[in-house]
């Protein structure tokens, strides 16, 4: 297939996708429990972790041939993920059209995680989503986040920790 053929197929993926997609691969039931999921481990850690589902990237991004990656990058600067006290907040970012997982951590807590930490939780992921079982692909992966944010950033006995992100995932 030519260049200009893959880049038509994959404009036409992502405009099939919208926001109904999200909505069915996460019902309400499933956001709430997913927060609930995230309030509750970010109670034993200062880590904050957030979660993102898009169903397609932004025309923008199509053009110009960026990646996943590049998305949940800028995802991650734009939900504020960068900006928690402790530099440990990771962003667990999922986009539907492609079928793509990607997690962007923080410096406080990636230079924590071993070699090969993010792409296995990855695979664990993407055995999940690939059997359309969303929710339980996330939580685990909200549960490896937390492993390593228990090791290195536990919440200490009398130490505040506020929340410094909002713990419902974003969907687009």
């Amino acid at each position: 297939m030519s260049l200009g053929l893959r880049r038509l197929a994959r404009l036409m993926r992502h405009r099939w996708f919208d926001e109904s997609d999200t909505r069915r691969a996460l019902g309400p039931q499933a956001l709430a429990r997913i927060a609930e999921r995230i309030a509750q481990s970010e109670k034993l850690h200062t880590g904050e972790i957030r979660v993102c589902v898009e169903a397609g990237l932004p025309l923008s991004y199509l053009w110009r041939g960026a990646s996943a990656r590049e998305r949940a990058v800028s995802m991650f600067g734009k939900l504020r993920v960068w900006d928690t006290e402790a530099n440990n907040g990771v962003l667990i970012y999922l986009l539907l059209a492609e079928h793509q997982i990607e997690i962007v951590a923080d410096r406080g807590i990636a230079r924590h995680a071993p070699p090969g930490h993010w792409e296995s939780m990855v695979d664990v992921m993407r055995q999940e989503f690939r059997a359309g079982r969303f929710e339980p692909g996330l939580m685990q992966a909200i549960g490896a986040v937390e492993a390593l944010m228990l090791q290195h950033f536990p919440q200490r006995q009398g130490q505040g920790n506020p929340n410094e992100l909002p713990n419902r995932p974003y969907l687009a």
